[in-house]
C-alpha cells in the first residue's frame, strides 16, 4: 500500500512540475501553488536517495544549494525574522528546488510533455501578445496596450520571456522531423523576435541578441556566428532608422528627445548609474560578510537619502546585489552557479537540451548585469524549473576531449 501511495504521489508531483511550466509565464499564484503541491508530494515519495545522487552528480544542483545556504546564514548577520529578510530568502528558495525537479522529471518523456507545455504556453503569450498590439479588443486581466503590447507581465519579463521563446522555437525547427513542423517554429520564433522589439525592455534586447548568436554558432559554428552576426547589423541599421521603442530606449539619432519614451530612458540611465555607484560603496565598506540577506534596502536608503532614487530594494544587478548581501563569496558563489551550468550542458541527455540549458545560462548571466532576475519571481522561478527539468536527463562525467559532447551531439 505504501508503495503504491509513493508512486501516486511522485505522479502527481511530475503533472505538478509539468504544469507549473505551463503557469510560469502567466500566473505568480498559480505558480505558489503549483510549487507547494510540488514540494509536498516529493515530500511524500520519499525519494532520498534518487534526490541525494541528483545533488551529489550536478554542480549546478550544488552550487545552488551552496549559494542559498549561504543566503539563509546571510539572513543571520542582518535583521533575522524581518519582512525583508523572510522575503528575500524566500524568492532566492526557488535554487533548493532544482534537484527536486530533476528527480521527478527523470522520464524522458514526462520532460518532453514538460517542455512543449513551456512552449505552449509562451506560444500563447505571443498570440495574446500579437492580439493587443494589433488594437483589438483586450481588457483585464491583460495589462497590454498596443504600444506596449505585454499580457500579464511587465515589460521586462514580457521581453526575457519573449527572448527565449524564439530561442526555444528556433531550436525547434532545428531539430524537426517535418518541414511543415520545421517551418511553423520557425514563423513562432520569427513573431517572437519580432515581439521582443515591440516593448520598450532593453534588457530583453540583448537577451535576443545574444541567444541569436549563440544559436548560429551551435548551429553552423563559425559560418553560422559570422552569418547571424551580419544580419543582426543589419536588422539594427534598419531598427536605429524607424521611430519606436528601440531607437527610443537605446537613445540612438533619430529619436525624439522629448517623448515621454526618450525621457524615461534618460532618467532610467541616470537611476542605474547612481544604484550601481551606491551598491559599491556599500561592497566596499562590507566586502567580506556585506550586510546581510534582505538588508539592501535598509543599508541604500542610510547610504543615498536625497539621491535620484532614495530607496531601491536591489541595485538591478544581481552581482553586485549579492555581493552586497553575503559579500564577496555570495559573488564567487553565483558566477561559480553560471559557469557549472554551461560546462554541464552536454552532459544532458539530447543536444536540443544541451542548447536549451546554455540558451538559459545566457539569459541569466547576461540578464543579472542589468536586473536582479534571480531575485524575480517569473526569472528565478523560471531558470530553477527549467534547469531542474534539462537535469532529469543528466549523464555521467564529461569524457576527456569533448568526446562526451561529440557523442551526445551524434544521437
Amino acid at each position: 500500500m505504501g508503495t503504491r501511495i509513493q508512486a501516486a504521489l511522485s505522479r502527481a508531483g511530475q503533472w505538478s512540475a509539468i504544469a507549473l511550466g505551463v503557469s510560469i509565464p502567466f500566473s505568480v499564484a498559480l505558480d505558489s501553488v503549483l510549487l507547494v503541491l510540488v514540494a509536498a508530494c516529493w515530500l511524500g515519495a520519499g525519494a532520498w536517495r534518487e534526490t541525494w545522487e541528483a545533488v551529489r552528480t550536478n554542480a549546478v544542483a550544488i552550487c545552488g544549494l551552496l549559494l542559498f545556504g549561504l543566503l539563509a546564514l546571510g539572513a543571520l548577520h542582518g535583521d533575522l525574522g524581518s519582512r525583508e529578510t523572510v522575503r528575500y530568502l524566500a524568492k532566492y528558495s526557488d535554487l533548493l528546488f532544482i534537484p527536486v525537479f530533476a528527480v521527478l522529471l527523470r522520464d524522458s518523456v514526462q520532460r518532453r510533455r514538460a517542455l512543449q507545455g513551456f512552449a505552449a504556453s509562451l506560444l500563447a503569450v505571443l498570440i495574446l501578445s500579437w492580439w493587443i498590439a494589433a488594437g483589438l479588443p483586450a481588457g483585464r486581466p491583460l495589462l497590454g496596450t498596443p504600444d506596449n503590447p505585454v499580457v500579464l507581465k511587465h515589460y521586462l519579463t514580457h521581453g526575457i520571456l519573449m527572448a527565449f521563446g524564439a530561442f526555444l522555437f528556433a531550436r525547434f525547427a532545428l531539430s524537426a522531423d517535418t518541414g511543415r513542423a520545421r517551418a511553423l517554429w520557425a514563423v513562432g520564433s520569427l513573431a517572437a523576435a519580432v515581439n521582443t522589439l515591440m516593448v520598450p525592455g532593453r534588457t530583453g534586447y540583448i537577451v535576443l541578441a545574444v541567444l541569436a548568436l549563440y544559436l548560429g554558432y551551435a548551429a553552423l559554428r563559425w559560418r553560422g556566428l559570422a552569418a547571424t552576426a551580419a544580419v543582426m547589423s543589419a536588422t539594427v541599421a534598419v531598427l536605429a532608422t524607424i521611430p519606436g521603442p528601440f531607437q527610443e530606449r537605446f537613445g540612438l539619432a533619430g529619436a525624439d528627445p522629448a517623448s515621454p519614451a526618450s525621457q524615461q530612458a534618460r532618467i532610467s540611465n541616470a537611476q542605474r548609474l547612481e544604484m550601481y555607484s551606491v551598491t559599491l560603496e556599500i561592497i566596499r565598506d562590507h566586502p567580506v560578510l556585506g550586510v546581510g540577506t534582505g538588508a539592501f534596502p535598509a543599508a541604500y536608503a542610510k547610504r543615498n537619502p536625497g539621491g535620484l532614487v532614495s530607496e531601491s530594494r536591489n541595485p538591478h544587478n544581481e552581482y553586485l546585489l549579492m555581493a552586497a548581501q553575503v559579500g564577496v563569496a555570495g559573488f564567487a558563489l553565483l558566477l561559480a552557479l553560471f559557469w557549472a551550468h554551461w560546462q554541464l550542458a552536454p552532459r544532458l541527455a539530447t543536444a536540443l537540451e544541451c542548447d536549451l540549458a546554455r540558451g538559459l545560462v545566457l539569459v541569466l548571466a547576461i540578464g543579472c548585469l542589468f536586473n536582479s532576475l534571480l531575485l524575480d519571481h517569473t526569472e528565478g522561478l523560471l531558470y530553477a524549473w527549467l534547469t531542474g527539468v534539462l537535469c532529469g536527463g543528466l549523464k555521467g562525467p564529461v569524457m576527456g576531449n569533448g568526446k562526451w559532447e561529440m557523442e551526445n551531439r551524434a544521437r
